[in-house]
């Protein structure tokens, strides 16, 4: 069995934009017929940029080969041009080729991707969501305790046990910052605020965007701490390890950390270094399901666990799920939302969802197949990032 064919979409996603201006999803083919779909999450080209990239590494590590030949592509694929070390963007490309040989191979011998990692763990996966604004609302929410503290009732009331939220945004290529007083006050106040609306019915997760320095850090985590979060996720920059495990040292809440690290190598250091016991990697982006598989072993042998990140699209989304059903060190999966609107009508089938969880696909491969006259009719033709930083540094001063 060889591959012989690559096609790329970029697909734009229509407002509310949930998960991102745009997706990046590509189909191998073998010459015998079989179709496997992956989805790359690498935001630092425009989009066309990337597809050309995608175009170049299958040309030269895929074309022509096996799918099942997964570790011997990806070490090819991860030392070209003499660079075996962590390269995000490269390493994007290689997630979503690796994920869609996954999917051929899961199709070839009829099982799905979880059976070939090491077989089924959890039939159902808990999420949990970030807030979004409604149709009435627009991005000022996130700066409103109590809107977003009935934003958290609502998606509990959906039956999430879990909701993910950032009222310390917004985050610069400056970054990391001290905490303005009026930042860790809000802080405090969001925290006190959707616990009060939520009780126990849910577990807080509080994100940030790696805003803040180690000591800015631990100021906003004694401001928390008392409504008792799941998590403090990526509370510095991410390349410095040392400085989060300092952060996970001097506070009670669990550090999380990962949407912005790829391979094992990466977070083999977040491990060593006690910076986290939650990772988030991104599939599309993290170097694919074997990468993901191994670092969630490596997980396993330090007590630390894992929960997905997602802010991409519902092909990323079903590698997550493919992966935390086989692992045994499996916390929670992050969702958009209940995986419906334009998540859903991108695949032919879209992701079940139902009582706070993600069921298991039992299908063969991935799961999921991607829309293609529904792709083909959403084009993203822009040049803007999936995601932007502020270009200037956040001012020392900020409005109460």
């Amino acid at each position: 069995m060889k591959i012989q064919d690559l096609d790329v979409w970029v697909v734009g996603n229509p407002p509310p934009s949930f998960g991102g201006r745009y997706f990046v999803f590509l189909r191998l083919k073998t010459a015998c017929g079989i179709e496997g779909f992956g989805e790359v999450y690498t935001a630092t080209f425009s989009p066309s940029v990337v597809k050309a990239m995608i175009e170049d590494v299958f040309s030269r590590h895929f074309l022509g080969t096996s799918p099942f030949n997964i570790e011997a592509t990806w070490r090819r694929v991860y030392g070209s041009g003499f660079t075996l070390r962590p390269d995000l963007s490269l390493v994007s490309v290689l997630s979503g080729l690796e994920m869609a040989c996954w999917d051929i191979v899961g199709k070839a011998t009829e099982q799905p991707v979880h059976a070939l990692l090491g077989g089924l763990v959890h039939e159902r996966l808990r999420s949990y969501t970030y807030l979004y604004p409604d149709a009435t609302q627009d991005e000022s929410m996130y700066f409103d305790a109590e809107a977003s503290a009935e934003r958290a009732k609502h998606y509990v009331d959906l039956g999430f046990t879990a909701i993910k939220f950032d009222p310390v945004d917004p985050y610069s290529v400056f970054d990391g910052r001290q905490p303005t007083l009026t930042e860790l006050n809000r802080a405090e106040e969001f925290v006190t605020a959707l616990r009060d609306a939520v009780g126990d019915k849910a577990d807080l997760l509080f994100g940030t965007h790696g805003q803040f320095t180690p000591s800015g850090a631990i100021r906003v985590a004694r401001r928390i701490e008392a409504a008792d979060p799941l998590w403090f996720e990526e509370p510095i920059p991410p390349d410095y390890v040392e400085g989060m495990a300092r952060v996970a040292r001097q506070t009670t809440v669990p550090i999380a950390t990962g949407e912005r690290l790829c391979t094992k190598y990466e977070f083999a250091r977040v491990l060593e270094t006690g910076a986290a016991s939650i990772l988030q990697m991104a599939l599309g982006r993290v170097g694919g399901l074997l990468e993901a598989k191994k670092i969630a072993g490596m997980a396993e042998a330090h007590h630390a666990l894992i929960a997905p990140h997602l802010y991409c699209g519902p092909i990323e989304g079903a590698a997550n799920a493919q992966l935390a059903a086989c692992t045994p060190n499996f916390l929670i999966l992050e969702s958009i939302e209940r995986w419906e609107n334009f998540h859903a009508d991108i695949l032919v089938k879209p992701m079940q969802w139902e009582d706070g969880c993600v069921v298991v696909p039992t299908t063969p491969g991935l799961g999921v197949e991607l829309n293609i006259p529904v792709a083909e009719q959403h084009p993203y033709t822009g040049d803007a990032l999936h995601l932007e930083m502020h270009p200037t540094p956040i001012s020392p001063v900020t409005p109460p």
